[in-house]
């Protein structure tokens, strides 16, 4: 009879929108107890993630399961690199970038299913000025916008999308000095994103052709645009074709220096932190073990339903566009009815 591996599952009771006493019970239904004896540990604080996983590695834990979204993975993961314990992901955050290109399914008991029956790889990580991020990071509008999520207090793409909105237009675009092994150069960009994996979430590809197994990391530089070129970016950031666009240039690297005029925000895996102006970013080989299905990541990367993400983002919005419906319906009641008050007295 095969010994049981010993697991921890940490989860972050309030990452992304779904309720996580559901989460649980399926993980206590649906988990393999033949397979694993294991712990449910929520978390209380930021950065108590880092600190379980943290033990698990000095217990010597086989496996850590992460159960949230790209900063629980961020904040886990960190205290799993360059050990024998490997990660797991139950998907439940806002975005999920790094499960949705390792193809871990959304769907709980599904995701639950590869933790029963997957098998474990070794893929890269970055750092940023000796940050650790797994999926990406970047400085510019991401970054930016990443701050304003963070104090909306809300989460979901629907506050994503409506600080993108109200913000992308006014935001003033800085000019970078970049350099690489193969030089330095100076873009004026609109944001720049060091990418591991190849969405920010959501089915939103900045780097379409990004590999978390190649021992590089795909840069990203948006040029400056205007309004006219927001719909074919948003666009074919859905259908992983983004290189393509002429606002996009894109080089690989293993490291990489970033120059800019003062200090400022950056984001790791969607999470903001302010930053000195001299940033240094690198990509480090197969320094994390992680528990995958069946993982082609060349379809990873263009393999996914255009209409799915465009329902899902609809569905997401839906009650925004409702409420909005909903106030200018009464505004408008209430104005007739002043209207017709106005006419009854005009009419005296």
């Amino acid at each position: 009879m095969n010994k049981k591996r010993s697991a921890i599952i940490i989860v972050n009771p309030i990452s992304g929108t779904q309720n996580k006493k559901n989460v649980t019970e399926k993980i206590n239904k649906y988990l393999d107890k033949d397979k694993y004896d294991y712990r449910i540990i929520p978390t209380q604080h930021a950065g108590h993630a880092t600190e379980i996983a943290a033990q698990a590695v000095a217990e010597e834990i086989d496996l850590v399961v992460a159960v949230g979204g790209d900063g629980t993975i961020n904040e886990t993961a960190r205290a799993l690199v360059h050990t024998q314990t490997t990660l797991g992901i139950i998907p439940c955050g806002s975005g999920n970038g790094l499960a949705r290109h390792l193809q871990i399914p959304m769907d709980v008991k599904k995701a639950i299913d590869i933790i029963n029956n997957g098998t474990i790889e070794q893929i890269d990580y970055g750092r940023i000025n000796d940050i650790p991020y797994f999926c990406t990071c970047g400085v510019g509008f991401d970054a930016f916008i990443s701050m304003k999520f963070a104090q909306a207090g809300k989460r979901g793409i629907a506050t994503y999308i409506e600080n993108t909105l109200r913000e992308g237009l006014r935001y003033e675009p800085e000019t970078y000095e970049i350099e690489n092994e193969d030089g330095t150069m100076h873009h004026k960009a609109f944001l720049i994103t060091c990418a591991n994996a190849s969405q920010y979430g959501n089915n939103f590809y900045i780097a379409p052709n990004a590999s978390l197994c190649d021992g590089l990391m795909d840069v990203i530089i948006m040029e400056p645009f205007t309004m006219l070129d927001a719909p074919a970016i948003s666009f074919q950031m859905m259908n992983g074709t983004l290189d393509q666009n002429s606002k996009i240039k894109t080089l690989r690297c293993k490291r990489l220096r970033i120059h800019r005029s003062k200090p400022g925000v950056i984001h790791y895996d969607g999470d903001p932190v302010m930053a000195e102006a001299d940033l240094t970013v690198e990509i480090i080989e197969k320094g994390l073990n992680v528990i995958i299905g069946k993982f082609d990541e060349k379809n990873s990367q263009v393999g996914f339903n255009i209409m799915q993400s465009v329902l899902d983002i609809f569905n997401e919005l839906k009650p925004i566009s409702e409420a909005f419906v909903e106030e200018i319906t009464t505004r408008n009641k209430r104005l007739l009815v002043l209207n017709k008050e106005l006419l009854r007295r005009l009419r005296k």
